[in-house]
């Protein structure tokens, strides 16, 4: 289809400095966990979005030098000429396809964990890191300063040979620059504090020194935290005149809110936030600049992103989980298929996977950082060896919906996705009608509308297969999706047992299908410390009843701090009234109160209703039971919570990993991937 003329704004092209974007879309720096080590890894992500249409991809984080190492987080470096040439080829694959590239020079002061250089980095003033347990920098005096500065050109030398066409000096998320520029780490008393015009002083002086040392082959960024929405940075109105004061030395702004205690500013989960929700900040910086400016706020409605670019307020739609749900959002735009566009759906899986030092995942995008290491391309799919045979899905949840649609795009002849529900969706669709979560169906109705237009494949609902019927189908190969079930008897991780006294207690399911439990006060125990504990929590305080949540672990629903939705959920949860206590078993259920045991101590509490969140169990007897005797089935297979339950996220992989691979010598055991390796060759290395 053509182009929607509504959209031609989003597609003009936009001149930062010496470099020209060719459209409007911009993929700010975001982490990956591949960072310089991985360099095959990096590079492929960001080209696969090149390659999809954004004008710009940016690397994440990149260290400038060893005292702001920040290991095992996989960042990005640039401290010498070798990491230089691994980022080199982002450069190159970015280029390939019509993208400029960018580079985010980082110094991450007392953020900086230093865990393998051991060197103690240099801060504006001696204060205790917020981030890191007993971890000081060191307070630079004038020398110090100087050192620091010459540590970002020669940096930006290294970034502009490697090939970047755009060099960040990054400040937001609380790092050195906006450290020095923020009263709330900056305590000096010398010309680099007290007044904002001083404050500002390294961070100008390091602007001006790295658009000296790159000259006019690389545009000049600076990503900015206009509103920390808190103590730990800056406030607008001092945004705003530092934007004024930098102006003269800035190519293009990237701005967004938030600080590093409070990236759910910056990173909000789609629970708290709609779609340009930092638009009330970020776009006041066009009172204090014409250059262009490129915000953010989880964007994939392409007519909101026309608003915003023709109210002037920014120039460029920046996008970190949007390009990471969909790399291709921009070239699906531009041919007019909208229906196509994957959309993120705010869970911050992403996100949660960086925090936790692996490479980065997707729930919507399977693909999301397997395109170098198993070479899967978001909108490339070959045609299967066997697609002549036919296909039997058992379970349309999210892994039988992926699976279904891959195999259906590899070109089987026939692929039968049947569920035994009146309608498909599985666990995600019950999870969606928890609180917030409602964003969470676009993993189903996605794949429903691009199943709906695969014409080897159908989707049948409300029909409950047994083994006799699976093996009668008529297919040749069949798959069991059949899903996982919260333990009605409280098994969990703590005991490895049931709960005595479980008999009268209910489970999630029961609850979302509409199950009252009895009486006022309600008990809800969660031993798996994400989702689904806190929102029934919230649901059932929501309706009025009394409710305490309890947890063995640390912290109400500890996960939750991983995709930024800790704090508030938890403030929700207490303006709701939810009491709650952690670092509690629940030993025992009564007729009418529960025995809670914490650090060797007893006590009992009335509770009308229990609600356990222990754990989950698969559904898999019927995989166990085909598997036994196929029949005239060729083969069968098991995928998402079939096999163990797991993040909807690694079920969405399960089922496209299968479909990638059914035509492969053991489609049940992955085939092997790429990996990058340090070698060393025999006699390099010696005893002392």
């Amino acid at each position: 289809m053509p182009r929607d003329p509504r959209f031609d704004i989003l597609f003009e092209p936009v001149r930062i400095g010496p470099k020209v974007l060719r459209n409007r879309f911009y993929q700010v720096p975001h982490c990956t966990g591949f960072g310089t080590d991985r360099p095959g890894a990096q590079a492929r992500f960001r080209a696969t979005k090149a390659e999809g249409g954004w004008a710009a991809v940016c690397t994440e984080l990149c260290s400038i030098h060893p005292e702001t190492d920040r290991a095992p987080r996989p960042v990005a470096r640039l401290w010498d000429d070798d990491d230089a040439r691994n980022l080199a080829l982002l450069c190159d694959e970015a280029h390939e396809h019509g993208a400029l590239a960018g580079v985010e020079l980082w110094h991450g002061g007392p953020t900086t964990e230093g865990s393998a250089s051991r060197e103690v980095p240099g801060a504006p003033s001696q204060i205790p890191s917020d981030m890191n347990p007993l971890s000081y920098p060191r307070s630079l005096d004038r020398a110090g300063i100087r050192e620091l500065e010459r540590m970002y050109t020669a940096a930006a030398r290294r970034a502009r040979d490697a090939g970047f066409d755009i060099v960040y000096v990054y400040g937001a998320h609380s790092f050195l620059p906006l450290q020095f520029l923020s009263s709330f780490y900056n305590k000096r008393t010398d010309e680099y504090g007290g007044a904002l015009a001083n404050r500002a002083r390294f961070w100008l002086e390091t602007l001006e020194l790295v658009r000296a040392a790159v000259g006019e082959e690389c545009a000049i960024a600076a990503r900015l935290a206009v509103d920390a929405r808190g103590p730990h940075g800056i406030e607008l109105d001092e945004g705003l005149e530092f934007v004024r004061l930098a102006d003269h030395l800035v190519d293009l702004w990237d701005v967004n809110i938030g600080s590093i205690t409070d990236r759910t500013a910056d990173i909000a989960p789609s629970r708290c936030d709609d779609q340009g929700w930092q638009l009330p900040w970020t776009g006041r910086v066009r009172e204090a600049t014409a250059k262009p400016i490129v915000g953010v706020g989880r964007l994939t409605n392409p007519e909101t992103m026309v608003e915003i670019i023709r109210s002037g307020v920014w120039d460029l739609i920046g996008a970190a989980r949007p390009s990471i749900s969909d790399p291709f959002l921009p070239q699906k735009i531009a041919e007019g298929r909208l229906d196509e566009i994957r959309e993120c759906i705010g869970c911050n899986v992403c996100l949660a996977r960086a925090l936790d030092h692996h490479q980065i995942a997707c729930t919507q995008n399977p693909t999301a950082g397997e395109e170098f290491r198993r070479g899967w391309h978001p909108e490339r799919f070959d045609r299967a060896a066997n697609a002549d045979r036919e296909v039997l899905i058992v379970g349309a949840g999210a892994a039988g919906l992926e699976c279904a649609l891959v195999l259906g795009k590899r070109g089987m002849r026939r692929v039968s996705l049947v569920d035994a529900a009146p309608e498909v969706g599985g666990y995600v669709a019950l999870v969606s009608q928890l609180p917030g979560l409602a964003l969470w169906a676009g993993v189903v109705d996605w794949r429903k509308t691009r199943l709906a237009k695969l014409p080897n494949v159908e989707v049948v609902a409300g029909a409950a297969l047994d083994a006799d019927a699976v093996r009668a189908y008529g297919a040749q190969l069949a798959v069991v999706a059949t899903g996982a079930h919260w333990a009605a008897d409280g098994l969990n991780h703590l005991t490895h047992a049931p709960i005595p006294g479980a008999e009268r207690t209910l489970t999630p399911e029961r609850v979302l299908a509409g199950e009252e439990p009895a009486g006022e006060s309600v008990l809800v125990y969660d031993c798996e410390g994400y989702f689904m504990g806190v929102g029934i929590a919230e649901l059932l305080a929501a309706r009025g009843r009394r409710v305490l949540y309890v947890t063995p672990l640390p912290v109400v629903g500890p996960f939750l701090d991983h995709t930024e939705e800790g704090i508030p959920v938890r403030q929700t949860l207490a303006d709701l009234g939810v009491e709650w206590a952690v670092e509690t078993e629940l030993a025992a259920i009564g007729p009418d109160d529960c025995l809670l045991r914490s650090f060797g101590r007893e006590r009992t509490v009335a509770a009308d209703a229990v609600v356990l969140v222990t754990a989950r169990i698969s559904d898999d007897a019927l995989y166990r039971e085909v598997r036994a005797d196929p029949g005239p089935l060729e083969a069968v297979y098991a995928i998402g919570d079939c096999v163990a339950p797991r993040l909807i996220a690694d079920c969405v992989f399960d089922g496209h990993r299968l479909a990638r691979e059914i035509d492969a010598p053991d489609p049940a055991r992955p085939l092997p991937y790429l990996r990058e390796r340090r070698l060393v060759a025999t006699g390099q290395l010696a005893a002392s």
